[in-house]
Protein backbone atom coordinates (compact mmCIF):
# COMPACT_ATOMS: atom_id res chain seq x y z
CA UNK A 1 0.00 0.00 0.00
CA UNK A 2 0.54 3.93 -0.39
CA UNK A 3 2.30 5.72 2.63
CA UNK A 4 -0.23 8.51 3.30
CA UNK A 5 1.81 12.15 3.03
CA UNK A 6 1.90 13.91 6.57
CA UNK A 7 -0.11 17.38 6.25
CA UNK A 8 2.36 20.16 7.10
CA UNK A 9 0.78 22.72 9.34
CA UNK A 10 1.59 26.28 8.05
CA UNK A 11 2.21 28.76 10.30
CA UNK A 12 1.51 32.28 9.13
CA UNK A 13 3.87 35.05 11.19
CA UNK A 14 2.29 38.53 10.96
CA UNK A 15 5.60 41.09 10.43
CA UNK A 16 3.58 44.03 9.46
CA UNK A 17 5.68 44.49 6.72
CA UNK A 18 2.81 43.35 3.56
CA UNK A 19 0.69 47.20 4.61
CA UNK A 20 2.48 50.07 2.56
CA UNK A 21 2.39 52.98 4.51
CA UNK A 22 0.08 55.45 2.52
CA UNK A 23 0.49 58.53 4.78
CA UNK A 24 3.03 60.35 2.55
CA UNK A 25 1.09 60.27 -0.28
CA UNK A 26 -1.29 63.48 -1.15
CA UNK A 27 -0.18 65.07 1.66
CA UNK A 28 2.87 67.39 0.08
CA UNK A 29 2.75 70.87 -1.14
CA UNK A 30 1.91 71.37 -5.05
CA UNK A 31 4.57 72.17 -6.99
CA UNK A 32 3.81 75.55 -9.34
CA UNK A 33 4.29 74.67 -13.27
CA UNK A 34 7.30 76.26 -15.20
CA UNK A 35 5.30 76.20 -18.14
CA UNK A 36 4.31 79.80 -19.82
CA UNK A 37 1.06 81.17 -20.77
CA UNK A 38 1.88 80.95 -24.03
CA UNK A 39 3.01 77.29 -24.13
CA UNK A 40 -0.28 76.35 -22.56
CA UNK A 41 -1.95 78.06 -24.83
CA UNK A 42 0.04 76.11 -27.86
CA UNK A 43 -1.09 73.39 -26.28
CA UNK A 44 -4.36 73.67 -25.76
CA UNK A 45 -4.39 74.76 -29.59
CA UNK A 46 -2.66 71.36 -30.99
CA UNK A 47 -5.23 69.53 -28.95
CA UNK A 48 -7.78 71.21 -30.79
CA UNK A 49 -6.14 70.96 -34.29
CA UNK A 50 -6.31 67.49 -33.56
CA UNK A 51 -9.99 66.89 -32.54
CA UNK A 52 -11.44 69.20 -35.05
CA UNK A 53 -11.50 66.86 -37.83
CA UNK A 54 -13.15 64.14 -35.38
CA UNK A 55 -15.66 66.25 -33.89
CA UNK A 56 -17.04 67.33 -37.28
CA UNK A 57 -16.90 63.42 -38.49
CA UNK A 58 -19.13 62.62 -35.70
CA UNK A 59 -21.23 65.80 -36.04
CA UNK A 60 -21.75 64.72 -39.82
CA UNK A 61 -22.60 60.74 -38.71
CA UNK A 62 -25.39 62.49 -35.98
CA UNK A 63 -26.79 64.22 -39.22
CA UNK A 64 -26.71 61.65 -41.52
CA UNK A 65 -29.30 59.46 -38.97
CA UNK A 66 -31.27 62.56 -38.04
CA UNK A 67 -31.89 62.80 -41.69
CA UNK A 68 -32.52 59.23 -41.81
CA UNK A 69 -34.90 59.50 -39.19
CA UNK A 70 -37.04 62.26 -40.20
CA UNK A 71 -37.21 60.05 -44.00
CA UNK A 72 -38.20 57.46 -41.63
CA UNK A 73 -41.26 59.07 -40.28
CA UNK A 74 -42.20 60.74 -43.10
CA UNK A 75 -41.51 63.99 -41.43
CA UNK A 76 -39.02 65.25 -43.92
Amino acid sequence: MSKKKKKEKIIYIDDNSTVADMSAVGGGKRQKSNSTFKEKWQTYLSAVKMMIIPMLAVLAAFTVVYILLLLGTGRL
